[in-house]
């Protein structure tokens, strides 16, 4: 039986933490944040959790981390 790939995109996109929690960051960080309000830039520096449904695809495309 062949070992299983690693989806190299998704290992780069999600973390797992301490917990076995995955995390993720927000989106829209790259450019165009002049005219966002310092409001949103702030909430764009923290990292979101991933829902549970998501959570199994992932899972299922990194089996070994």
């Amino acid at each position: 039986m062949p070992k299983i790939k690693t989806h190299k995109a998704t290992i780069k996109r999600f973390k797992k933490t301490g917990s076995k929690k995955l995390t993720q960051r927000k989106a829209g960080q790259d450019h165009f944040n002049a005219r966002e309000s310092g409001n949103t830039t702030r909430q764009k520096r923290l990292d979101i959790a991933t829902t549970k449904t998501l959570e199994k695809t992932i899972k299922s495309l990194t089996p070994y981390n």
